[in-house]
Order: C-alpha cells, then structure tokens, then sequence
C-alpha cells in the first residue's frame, strides 16, 4: 500500500495497536509502517505516559535533523510528551553526552528531570565536559550527576572531569529558576547550585 494513502487513512493520533486495527494488520507490521512512515516525515513521537504515541499527518515533511526529545525519550526512562518539537541540526546523530546538556540547559522542570536518566549512558566523562563547557553549565552538570547517583546506578566520574567541573567560575547557581531543594542542600552547598528536586520527585524512576 501507498504510504501517503496509508498516511491518510491513519491521520491523527495512533499507536502501534490501532494501527494494526484500523490496517487489519499484525503487530509486527504495524511497526514497520510506523516505521516508514517516520522515515517519509508522516509520522512523529508523542509520548504519553507508559503508551507510546504517534502523530500521523499525510502534510508532515521531512525534518532536517534531529529530534532532541527524541533521542531524550531514546535515553530516559521519564518520558516526555511534547507539543513543539526540537530540531538539532546536525550531519550526525548527537551524543549523549551533547543531549544531556542541552537538556540542563533547557530551563524545564520535566526536562531536566529526565535527564538525570542520561548519566548511566555517558560514554566520554571528556566529551561531556567540553559540552557543558561550551553550555557554560558545568557546575550544574556536576551538581545533577551527584543527584542522579542517589537514584540510579552510574559510571565513576574520573577525578579530573569532576574536579574541572567543580572549579568552573561565574555560572549561574539556579538551574531551573526559583527552585531549590529540601532534600539535596549538601549538594547544593558543595558545588554552589540550586538543585530542582526533593527527593519525592525522583520517585518516578523507582516505578
């Protein structure tokens, strides 16, 4: 079948069920069309919840890049559902480590919630202290990954990485505005950054 026709007939929200409903297909086709039509430029993530989500539009074109919540949803476990997207405009598909910043450097609760998820997918302790250099938040990168540990099972940092980070000068100590912590304050006392979180908020990777 056509996939602007199949495109058509699934315009709106879909996922991968009711698309092996609506097509009278099995599962395992029903993801190769999600599939095809996402590599045509029909078909983008949403996600909601513990259910993934597509929307489809026949009108869709191609994206020149990357999806940031993409590859973020690839990474997290926290899950984001997003109305706008993000585009990296890049040759190669963005590193972790770069996705990570970006995210810190976001200014959204959600977003760098999910974040902390990344830490445990870190290849390059260097690679990710270039970008937060460049992102001028590498006090805050140092702060969260201090967080994340309390919560899930990371690799060792090297001294020198973490040392570079924490005499990073002249950044800004709020990483989400107005938010501070109850539950981390010796955190935020040794690297001089305002965590986001209590501890209640982390619960979301525990489920």
């Amino acid at each position: 079948m056509e996939l602007l026709k199949i495109a058509k007939e699934l315009e709106g929200l879909q996922t991968v069920n009711s698309i092996a409903k609506q097509l009278n297909v099995d599962r395992r086709t029903s993801i190769n069309y999600a599939w095809a039509l996402r590599k045509k430029g029909f078909l983008e993530n949403v996600y909601g919840g513990r259910v993934k989500l597509y929307r489809i539009n026949p009108l869709i074109k191609r994206k020149t890049g990357y999806s940031f919540y993409e590859l973020l949803n690839k990474y997290s476990k926290v899950k984001l559902a997003v109305r706008e997207d993000y585009i990296i405009h890049s040759e190669k598909e963005p590193s972790v480590e770069e996705i990570l910043v970006r995210a810190v450097k976001n200014d959204n609760f959600r977003v760098v919630l999910a974040s902390l998820g990344l830490f445990n997918k870190i290849r390059s302790w260097s690679r990710l202290y270039k970008f937060a250099k460049n992102y001028n938040v590498r006090r805050k990168i140092g702060a969260l990954y201090d967080v994340a540990r309390e919560i899930i099972r990371v690799r060792r940092m090297d001294d020198k990485t973490r040392k570079l980070l924490l005499n990073a000068k002249n950044e800004e100590r709020y990483i989400i505005p107005r938010f501070k912590s109850k539950s981390f304050q010796d955190i935020e006392k040794k690297w001089n950054i305002y965590i986001p979180f209590n501890k209640a908020d982390l619960e979301v990777y525990k489920e």
